[in-house]
């Protein structure tokens, strides 16, 4: 097994919010790092300039994680560049807010697609090697929202409990070989995710949560970075909520 400062991480959705903070965390420990985005190439630089004054080797590519055809072109070149990951962060979403009857056909599938199915191309693509190689990390960024559903969001509350569920049973078929696959389901992160709330509806938020406050992106960082670790191998199969005790 490689050093872990030798190991390449992929973070998709990596340009701001969790998946920069995550990116972060893993550049502090000087590893490689592969930073995905869509459209926000701007930010996606600024997150791979921080990242490289930890000391990381950091790659920036965009891709359309709905697209297999963009994901292949992605894998091509991480692998010419030997950076196929050791670890795979697949962080990156979207939300949706409304009304299940004011759902459309088009909202359905774009979250769906971006949600899960941009996390089961990624999986699928990335995880040979892992399996090959004997080992490997698969961390999916769910919600606390895939585990109690939410109000006014079942459209994504259903991809993050999709996300679980896959998590759970990829996690039985690749721990023969060595490769663990978790989620961890946040609670409210003070995101641009949150945006939709206003600052009185945050407070009363708040008061909802005993730790009295929003997580923040580098305390989800953190226990992606945990369960990344080699030390971590008997941790798979697990749904891991960091939520302030919102949600038990």
């Amino acid at each position: 097994m490689k050093p872990l400062n030798e190991m390449t991480v992929l973070v998709t959705g990596a340009s701001r919010g969790i998946g920069a903070a995550i990116a972060q965390r893993f550049a502090a420990e000087g590893m490689n790092l592969v930073l995905h985005y869509l459209h926000s190439h701007e930010e996606a630089n600024q997150t791979a300039r921080m990242c490289m004054r930890s000391g990381a080797n950091v790659m920036t590519v965009s891709a359309d994680l709905r697209s297999r055809e963009q994901l292949l072109r992605m894998r091509e070149k991480l692998e010419q560049s030997g950076m196929v990951p050791d670890i795979l962060v697949n962080n990156a979403g979207i939300s949706h807010f409304g009304m299940l009857s004011e759902v459309s056909d088009e909202d359905w599938d774009n979250v769906m697609n971006v949600n899960l199915k941009g996390m089961f191309l990624c999986t699928q693509l990335f995880m040979p090697a892992m399996i090959k190689q004997k080992y490997g990390r698969i961390i999916n960024v769910s919600s606390v929202w895939g585990i109690s559903g939410a109000s006014c969001e079942v459209l994504y509350s259903t991809t993050k409990g999709g996300m679980n569920a896959f998590s759970k049973a990829l996690a039985k078929e690749l721990a023969p070989s060595g490769v663990t696959v978790n989620a961890v389901a946040p609670g409210a992160i003070n995101t641009t995710m949150n945006d939709q709330l206003d600052d009185n509806e945050k407070a009363m938020l708040a008061e909802e949560i005993p730790a009295g406050r929003f997580g923040e992106p580098k305390e989800i960082a953190s226990l992606v970075y945990f369960l990344a670790l080699p030390e971590s191998s008997y941790i798979t199969g697990q749904i891991i909520s960091p939520n302030g005790g919102w949600i038990t």
